[in-house]
């Protein structure tokens, strides 16, 4: 797979498989550098597209005396 920025939902899918393909790939080798890049773009898009809030504090200490 030629690494490119991850813009659109079809290069996250693209991605996405590709990672799954190559995901046992051993450390240094050239599949485990493209694994390690995939891994950053990836997350990069989810953090941009999928961001997650902080819960509200009252409500986190709610949560958590609940149980």
């Amino acid at each position: 797979m030629k690494l490119k920025p991850i813009k659109t939902e079809n290069d996250y899918i693209e991605a996405l498989a590709r990672l799954e393909k190559i995901f046992d790939a051993r450390k240094g080798s050239k599949d485990g550098d493209e694994l390690e890049i995939l891994g950053i773009l990836i997350e990069k898009y989810e953090n941009e597209k999928f961001p997650i809030d902080l819960p509200d504090p009252i409500e986190a200490i709610k949560f958590r005396m609940e149980q």
